[in-house]
């Protein structure tokens, strides 16, 4: 392709870099200057035990969704039991509940007034006492059961592709199953390992429903209450960039320590390489049915009995218009989101200079921005547009003078378009990689170019990976909490924003309806991902 060709794709990546690129910078302009008297009464109330309770709940997360994922994943793809098979896709089902939902069944089945504990004390005596819910061990067990899928994924996608010459190489030599674990399997399950923990701490990170839900106050809930407390936006800027940095150093970390990884030239095994029999059998069988029924099971069924008893008695118009407003959104954001990523995938591929490679890998980065990072510079950005922009000229043209960015519906799209971008390119870049250039190439030769090749060839070829790429970002704009908590526009209330306000008032009933509809649409594209890996397996 012609240099004059290649430079029509130019605009566009950088573009939307700049747009991944605003965030930070107005992050760092924020720090020009710093109210002391907030930041004074911070550091005396609350920052040392918000950095403590953060690091605690990084580390705290970060064990517990490698020991859960990484042997739920040596279980299900290298062992055989009664009931593999289906936990093996069942394990992988969690991924549709989000944090904050599972947060408040945890505490409306566990807490002193729940059923649970009301259940014992009937059996037991009034005298007995389980251990405080709303407690730092509570907020770990439930983020451990949220994001243990994503350790658990990779992982066993490791452990498949590693094929079985290795490990019967290892037998060979005398190993013991769990020392070719050790010293083979785990090694060389590194990086994926660790890719899926630093998608697990990231999200940790950036949690701010399921930390509300307990009271345990993070970064996250720093932000919220600095802006709607003090009503000190730029504070809660200052905090975010703190919280920014703590994602940065996980990301660092985890580039690290994946350090140079060879893929396998084995060809995946096809089947499992331990049978286990006996109490090993009944043990892993155990383990594995515990977790799903823990993180799946009892909180569906738990949702499911709140909407008999009361979720149910919501069904009204205001509710008809949460829906309205949540598949609104979802469905705006997938559509600007997807048409952005195809624009960016087909740039890369048709103009694929360095540059346009640079600026596609920068717009990529914004997944690794929490919400409400997203949320306080997008804003802040707004409000000085509006101040020294829009008022003045909405002045000046005989308007009202009113702010017309800050808390509008275009600033809540381009949250969900920075933080999400990712998700929906992947599937639309390795959609459009599959298409061989001799393909339009012959379409050009036929006289077939410019919008016609486009909706002739490429278009049919993309559609799963669009519906695909769409799909992801629908439903992930369904679950995101924090952008759309502080960024909605007045009236845009969602099914996020109902579960958050029930949750606060600890209506845990008046809850199950919105958080029960979350799940049964964030089901949609978690059987996607089992179909496909069960494809990829040859199950």
């Amino acid at each position: 392709m012609s240099h004059h060709l290649q430079r029509r794709w130019y605009p566009l990546p950088f573009l939307v870099a700049a747009l991944v690129l605003l965030p930070l910078s107005v992050l760092l302009l924020s720090w020009g200057s710093v109210d002391t008297e907030i930041w004074a009464h911070l550091w005396d109330t609350q920052l040392p035990r918000l950095l403590g309770n953060t690091l605690v709940l990084v580390a705290g997360v970060g064990v517990g969704v490698v020991l859960l994922g990484v042997s739920l994943a040596w279980l299900t793809s290298l062992c055989e039991f009664p009931g593999r098979r289906w936990l093996d896709w069942a394990l992988m089902l969690p991924f549709a509940i989000p944090a904050y939902v599972l947060a408040f069944v945890f505490v409306g089945l566990l807490d002193f007034a729940g059923p649970v504990q009301s259940l014992a004390r009937e059996w037991f005596g009034s005298g007995l006492r389980f251990p405080r819910v709303r407690s730092t061990g509570g907020v770990i067990v439930v983020l451990v059961l949220v994001f243990y899928p994503y350790v658990y994924l990779l992982a066993r996608s490791a452990f498949l592709a590693q094929g079985k010459g290795l490990m019967e190489a290892a037998r060979v030599l005398g190993q013991t199953p769990w020392q070719a674990f050790w010293r083979v399997a785990l090694p060389m399950a590194r990086p994926a390992i660790g890719a899926g923990l630093a998608l697990a701490l990231m999200e940790t990170l950036a949690d701010f429903g399921a930390v509300a839900v307990f009271n345990f106050d993070t970064f996250t809930t720093a932000i919220y209450k600095t802006w709607y407390g003090f009503y000190s936006l730029s504070s809660a800027t200052q905090l975010a960039s703190l919280l920014l940095l703590a994602v940065m150093l996980v990301l660092y970390g985890e580039r690290r320590a994946r350090g140079i990884s060879r893929p396998s030239s084995e060809r995946p095994r096809g089947r499992v390489l331990y049978q286990l029999h006996g109490w090993k059998a009944a043990a892993a069988s155990a383990w594995c049915g515990l977790v799903f029924l823990c993180a799946f099971v009892i909180p569906v069924l738990q949702l499911l009995v709140w909407f008999w008893q009361r979720g149910r008695f919501d069904l009204d118009e205001r509710y008809l218009s949460l829906i309205l407003h949540t598949l609104s959104l979802g469905g705006l954001a997938a559509l600007i989101t997807v048409a952005v990523a195809m624009l960016l995938a087909f740039a890369r591929r048709l103009a694929p200079t360095r540059p346009i490679r640079s600026a596609v890998g920068l717009a990529n980065l914004g997944y690794a921005l929490p919400g409400s990072v997203l949320a306080v510079s997008i804003m802040l950005a707004f409000s000085f547009l509006d101040r020294h922009l829009v008022i003045p000229l909405s002045a000046w043209l005989g308007g009202a003078g009113k702010p017309l960015l800050l808390g509008s519906l275009f600033a809540l799209l381009l949250a969900y378009l920075v933080r999400f971008l990712a998700v929906a390119y992947g599937p639309l870049e390795s959609s459009l990689a599959r298409i061989r250039p001799s393909l339009p190439e012959a379409s050009r030769s036929l006289g077939v170019g410019g919008p016609r090749l486009f909706f002739s060839v490429y278009l049919p070829l993309l559609l799963p990976g669009t519906l695909s790429a769409a799909l992801l970002v629908f439903v992930d704009v369904l679950k995101e909490m924090p952008a759309t908590l502080l960024m909605r526009p007045f009236g845009w209330d969602t099914l996020a924003v109902r579960v958050f306000e029930m949750t606060s008032e600890g209506e845990w009933a008046r809850a199950a309806l919105p958080a029960l509809t979350l799940v049964l649409v964030g089901l949609l594209p978690v059987i996607g991902l089992i179909r496909r890996s069960a494809r990829q397996i040859g199950h």
